[in-house]
């Protein structure tokens, strides 16, 4: 069986970098529509169904703005 995962992003702590978008292999992740408090737009989660938990977003987010539980 497969790995599962649920990432969870920080919308306070993420300035948009989109650096975990870009790195996730099954692309689960996209930019949110609407800005944090601080004016960035930040990761949002597209599909947290096809998320295999590998750990690239929380590797290589500089502001520690995303968590994946394993499930």
């Amino acid at each position: 069986m497969a790995n599962k995962g649920k990432p969870v992003v920080d919308r306070e702590r993420c300035k948009g970098c989109l650096l975990c978008v870009r790195s996730c292999p099954v692309k689960v992740l996209g930019v949110d529509d609407s800005p944090n408090s601080w004016g960035y737009y930040p990761m949002r989660v597209i599909d947290e169904t096809k998320c295999i938990a590998c750990g690239n977003c929380y590797t290589v987010c500089p502001d520690v703005a995303v968590t994946v539980w394993k499930l």
